[in-house]
């Protein structure tokens, strides 16, 4: 995948990267959208169009709505947000830390959340057995996603992104064990191939 890629292109503006997210099990249209996320209805048109020529959300459905005709989307799953195996790695993790930041700004005061940063060195059987376990995780959580502030759900905010590093001398780090395991296909951020 190159940094000129249209998928990857898409998938690197914060305000897709969240359109997607809250389509992932819930279709939504563009007024919904517009409204979650506080753009015009024009600009969530812009961006859903932008995703659906990338393959990236498809049409769920369509319904009457005061007279006229509401689209609704979906995301297509098996996106490749946490293949990160290609250059354009840092437009999607630019994309991801805006996120990041306006989301902590709506953290909710003195609730429990998790955070961490780390910069480790563990085994690699161990990061990839780690690496499948936060992606089967991540899909849980996508696959248990309901509508934006349906009756008993509670908003979270959650940006994750875990990646072998290089040597500071340039070289590779010892190759990790080899990856036998079928992904999981619970969520956006769960590696997976196209078709």
């Amino acid at each position: 995948m190159s940094a000129t890629d249209p998928l990857l292109r898409a998938l690197a503006h914060p305000v897709r990267l969240r359109i997607v997210s809250l389509v992932w099990n819930v279709p939504l249209s563009a007024a919904e959208l517009s409204r979650e996320l506080g753009i015009s209805h024009a600009l969530a048109s812009q961006h859903l169009r932008r995703l659906d020529a990338v393959g990236l959300v498809e049409l769920a459905e369509v319904r009457a709505n005061r007279g006229g005709r509401e689209r609704r989307y979906r995301a297509v799953h098996g996106s490749p947000l946490s293949d990160q195996r290609h250059e354009g790695v840092r437009l999607i993790a630019e994309a991801m830390a805006h996120n990041l930041r306006e989301r902590a700004a709506r953290r909710l005061p003195g609730a429990e959340g998790v955070t961490s940063d780390a910069e480790l060195w563990v085994a690699p059987e161990v990061w990839t057995d780690f690496r499948h376990r936060l992606a089967a995780l991540f899909g849980e959580l996508h696959d248990a996603a309901r509508a934006p502030h349906a009756p008993g759900t509670v908003g979270i905010g959650a940006t994750v992104m875990v990646f072998p590093l290089a040597e500071p001398d340039g070289t590779q780090p010892a190759a990790p064990a080899p990856d036998t395991r079928v992904p999981d296909t619970g969520g956006p951020h769960e590696p997976q191939e196209r078709p």
